[in-house]
């Protein structure tokens, strides 16, 4: 396409939003939004892919109506895939990957999974590696591995709904699955050890169309029955694109959100370590990516216990000079300090107030910075989604990784950069602009809080 309207189908782990971009400056037009409810079973806890399938059609059609669809892409959480039948339907619910019922396998699946040399894959708990999902599911729901007839990522499970054409794509496969090979561009030794190399669609480039709409689609939303389908993209690796088109490395992308996923372009060579939850993401053009992650948003969330009023730079100022700190982890389960026990040093702050919210958002920019540090950050740091427009975390996070700190006005760079996959070849995209973050007068104090939070963290 060369110009006119894509609808992005972005599903998150908190909500599932339909946007309409147009593709002439990657603006959204319109955006619409519900919870992503998790139903709790049996025969366990799992996705409301039919109420989202609803929401989805419903809204397709008003798109249509206001605007006109002219394409689709889609865009989705990772660790999720979906197990199809002959019917080319659901043979078992998509796993909630906060799900514990992996772990009760833990054993069996840790003599099947590749290292984490091959994967670039960490071990993660709950169901956060889709092998260790789809290993679940087929010891646990009898007849379910003779029932299975092909494999999905999650955004290729919208796009078969859509079009019937089933497919993976790469930067799924390589968001901490077990399954990908991001070294060698190829599926690990997992996949035989599964037995699932015959079922387990083919990766396709994520700017492959997959087809035009099923007739049944475009009758039920009145989109054009020429509406094309491409084949979709990892959330956070849809942020991270627009960046790969328009920046020189080295850069690293922080994309926030439920997950702050801090990601490396060009950056040192190192050594990274599972233990810590590094791992390596494979971009929208199939090369390795060396990445970390926090559940940073829902880090904010448990850590803040609810509203608080905007911090004035007054107020920051305040907390610089309180030694009221946050230590990790507040999410102990995943990111940099796995097992850690988060506290308070100092007065904790109370609830709803101004210097609770400044705090947590020093915590998560430093958690942030450790997080790029161990990933051979170099470089500006580009913000996407929430967090940059919290002026607390980004003053933070520029003081204590001593870099320019360069943000995004949109809400989610998501959308955006999902709707670049419909460009066609060669075509110069218009670019997601960012402003940098000036400089505060209060960098050496922010210095200073952060050499003594490491101190504290080392201590």
């Amino acid at each position: 396409m060369t110009s006119g309207h894509v609808a992005v189908i972005d599903i998150g782990k908190t909500n599932a939003k339909l946007a309409l971009v147009d593709l002439a400056d990657l603006s959204e037009i319109a955006v619409v939004k519900q919870p992503n409810t998790v139903i709790p079973g049996p025969p366990y806890p799992h996705f409301d892919v039919e109420g989202h399938w609803t929401f989805l059609l419903e809204n397709l059609e008003r798109f249509q109506t206001s605007y006109g669809v002219d394409a689709i892409v889609v865009t989705t959480h990772g660790a999720a895939a979906a197990l199809i039948n002959k019917a080319g339907e659901l043979a078992a619910p998509i796993i909630d990957y906060e799900f514990t019922g992996p772990e009760t396998l833990a054993a069996e699946y840790d003599a099947l999974r590749a290292p984490f040399s091959e994967t670039g894959s960490p071990r993660l708990a709950m169901g956060l590696n889709v092998g260790a999902q789809i290993h679940y599911q087929f010891e646990t729901l009898p007849g379910l591995g003779s029932a299975v007839q092909q494999i999905v990522m999650y955004p290729q499970y919208w796009g078969l709904r859509l079009t019937g054409v089933g497919a993976t794509d790469v930067t799924s496969l390589g968001a901490h699955t077990d399954l990908w090979n991001p070294f060698d561009n190829r599926f690990s030794a997992l996949v035989d050890r599964l037995g699932i190399a015959g079922i387990i669609a083919q990766p396709r480039s994520c700017s492959d169309v997959l087809g035009p709409i099923l007739p049944e689609i475009a009758s039920r939303t009145g989109l054009k029955p020429s509406t094309q389908v491409y084949c979709g993209i990892h959330d956070s690796n849809a942020s991270l694109l627009p960046h790969l088109l328009s920046s020189k490395a080295p850069f690293s992308v922080v994309s926030s959100g439920t997950w702050v996923i801090a990601m490396s372009v060009g950056g040192k060579a190192v050594t990274l370590d599972p233990a810590r939850d590094t791992l390596v993401n494979v971009d929208a053009f199939a090369n390795p990516v060396q990445s970390a992650r926090f559940m940073g948003g829902r880090e904010h969330d448990l850590a803040t216990g609810g509203v608080y009023p905007d911090p004035t730079g007054d107020d920051i100022a305040r907390v610089l000079n309180s030694g009221q700190m946050l230590m990790p982890a507040v999410v102990p389960e995943i990111g940099p300090f796995i097992g850690r026990k988060a506290c308070w040093l100092g007065i904790e702050p109370d609830v709803g107030t101004v210097e609770r919210g400044v705090c947590t958002a020093f915590y998560l920019a430093l958690v942030t910075a450790q997080c790029l540090d161990l990933i051979g950050h170099q470089g500006p740091i580009i913000v996407e989604g929430p967090f940059a427009k919290n002026t607390s975390f980004c003053w933070m996070l520029a003081a204590a990784a001593g870099s320019q700190i360069n943000v995004s006005d949109s809400a989610t760079g998501t959308s955006q950069g999902a709707a670049l996959l419909a460009l066609q070849n060669g075509q110069q995209p218009e670019l997601i602009p960012t402003r940098r973050i000036p400089n505060n007068g209060m960098t050496e104090q922010m210095g200073e809080y952060a050499l003594s939070w490491n101190r504290a963290l080392n201590s």
